[in-house]
């Protein structure tokens, strides 16, 4: 069963120095139906105007995985963490505890575009973490890269909960296949491009939630970057 979450039915916010689209419900946007799934909470595609960001504010008890897609995104926290993400690049903020933060565009000249990701911890109150990691075109060109799991395995980042994502750069015509385990799910995002996951087509920030499915086969129709969730 294929339940496909298209982007334009998404929430959808422009303050000018943020151009925002919310696929689950998250700060003024709110859906009774669509509040997530599974242990997936959020995933937020955002432009930031050159210059412009998040201020520092608080977070507690949630995995934060941000995916830069053009652009560079600086960060700043109460660890002492102070980085710029880029294309390519996974980082990974666990709240835990507590935690306060900024990200800002570190272009005066360009936007940055990312995803921002959030997943339920299976634990609170753990310490808070932070991790950021490389996945160059070459290791998701054609194939699943695990780009984060609960036991960091392949080198990618540790996040506290059974789940694992996955990211893959297709070209028209490629595909891959994902065996989906008897009682797990998974979520496909499009980041770029289109794709057909299972048969069915999917536009840019499209999404889809899928159950009951024992493979997954997702088929580029144009060059396409897409992240995969496998979750409880």
């Amino acid at each position: 069963m294929i339940k496909i979450r298209k982007a334009e039915e998404r929430g959808h916010f422009n303050f000018g120095w943020l151009d925002t689209n919310h696929t689950f419900s998250f700060g003024e946007y709110y859906d009774p139906r669509f509040m997530g799934f599974r242990d997936l909470r959020v995933i937020n595609e955002d432009r930031v105007a050159p210059g412009r960001g998040f201020p520092t504010h608080p977070h507690r008890n949630m995995e934060i995985i941000s995916y830069v897609l053009e652009g560079g995104l600086e960060h700043r926290d109460s660890m002492g963490t102070g980085s710029v993400i880029r294309p390519g690049e996974v980082q990974r903020m666990s709240a835990g505890t507590g935690v306060t933060h900024s990200e800002y565009n570190h272009s005066r000249s360009e936007p940055v575009h990312f995803l921002q990701i959030w997943i339920t911890p299976n634990q609170m109150g753990i310490r808070p973490g932070y991790e950021q990691k490389m996945f160059g075109d070459e290791e998701k060109r054609g194939k699943l890269r695990l780009i984060a799991s609960p036991d960091g395995d392949q080198g990618s980042v540790t996040i506290h909960q059974d789940v694992k994502v996955y990211a893959t750069r297709l070209e028209a015509g490629e595909e891959v296949v994902h065996e989906i385990r008897p009682g797990r799910h998974a979520w496909v995002q499009i980041a770029r491009g289109a794709a057909e996951v299972n048969g069915q087509l999917l536009g840019q920030s499209d999404g889809a939630a899928v159950s009951e499915e024992q493979r997954l086969t997702v088929a580029g129709r144009e060059q396409a970057e897409v992240l995969v969730f496998d979750l409880a």
